[in-house]
């Protein structure tokens, strides 16, 4: 008769273990919230065993699903042939993804799955949509380098929100610690792009729909959007008090503006976010040396006391 040896019961053999396995933890992948460290004791039984979001956490990623049906559904329509229902429904992507992150922090919901959402999202609403929606408006009549340019587009988009994910824990980031942004963000860019169809559909004007027009342009913003250009960051803006009630009425205007006059609106507002790349790269290149100066400053202290 064989005796058991220790470890094993009764009933069965000991499991075995995959090769590799003490190398990684029991559960791989995005956190489902910030706050988790792994620890399954340490948490109640039930959110152990439920695996998965808290209702909270679920509402801004519902926001989130909500931004890319709307982006998505903008291409059946510009199928269709309905311009401006389609590119007006990435425009409502657009501020359906500033709020999702807002609500976000506002029901301290942050987590990681609604941080890989959001970029997945992103990249087909302000990416392919776009893309897309310009081709079938004006660049497949150029198809070959049209389509091209609309490839350089999503591409650019993905690449920008892949640089923005792969830097997000990282302490060395130059232009965010100043208040900037690197390059133009993904929503920012769709909006750009479609800038010539704001202006078309008001002016009528065909060489705004030209393919070869439209395929430069398409480039140019793609370029903007991989650059490492500093651009402004409307959240680290801090307006002194004395222009804030002016502010606010100037943004309800510019919001009765654009139900009254919307293509218009996003056209100035798309000219002036252009107006002000200048001067967010000038800012950041005078905060630049001021703090090359300092450091310089810092280290010259600091060999001082050394030479005595």
């Amino acid at each position: 008769m064989s005796r058991q040896q220790p470890g094993r019961g009764a009933r069965g053999k000991t499991p075995r273990k995959l090769p590799g396995a003490r190398f990684f933890p029991a559960r791989l992948g995005p956190k489902a919230a910030e706050d988790e460290d792994g620890d399954e004791a340490a948490r109640p039984a039930s959110t152990v065993q439920g695996g998965g979001l808290t209702l909270r956490a679920m509402l801004p990623n519902a926001v989130t699903a909500a931004a890319l049906c709307s982006g998505l559904t903008g291409i059946r329509f510009a199928i269709d042939g309905h311009w401006t229902f389609a590119i007006g429904l990435v425009v409502l992507a657009g501020v359906l993804d500033g709020i999702d992150g807002r609500i976000a922090r506002l029901l301290n919901a942050q987590s990681r799955f609604g941080a890989e959402l959001d970029s997945l999202a992103d990249s087909l609403s302000f990416g392919v949509a776009p893309a897309l929606i310009l081709f079938l408006w004006s660049l497949h009549d150029w198809a070959r380098f049209g389509w091209f340019a609309a490839l350089a587009f999503a591409i650019c988009c993905a690449l920008r929100l892949a640089r923005f994910n792969a830097r997000i824990d990282a302490d060395d980031q130059p232009h965010k610690s100043a208040g900037f942004l690197t390059g133009v963000p993904a929503p920012v860019g769709a909006g750009l792009a479609f800038t010539p169809f704001y202006l078309w559909h008001e002016t009528g004007y065909a060489v705004l729909r030209e393919p070869v027009f439209m395929a430069l342009w398409l480039t140019l913003i793609a370029g903007l959007m991989i650059s490492n250009l500093p651009t402004l960051s409307w959240a680290s803006l801090r307006p002194r008090k004395a222009i804030r009630l002016p502010l606010i009425a100037f943004v309800a205007l510019a919001f009765a503006a654009l139900l009254i006059e919307p293509w218009w609106t996003l056209a100035v507002i798309c000219g002036g976010y252009l107006a002000l790349m200048p001067y967010g790269f000038v800012k950041y290149a005078g905060i630049k040396r001021r703090r090359l100066a300092a450091a310089a400053a810092a280290a010259s202290g600091a060999r001082q006391p050394d030479a005595a």
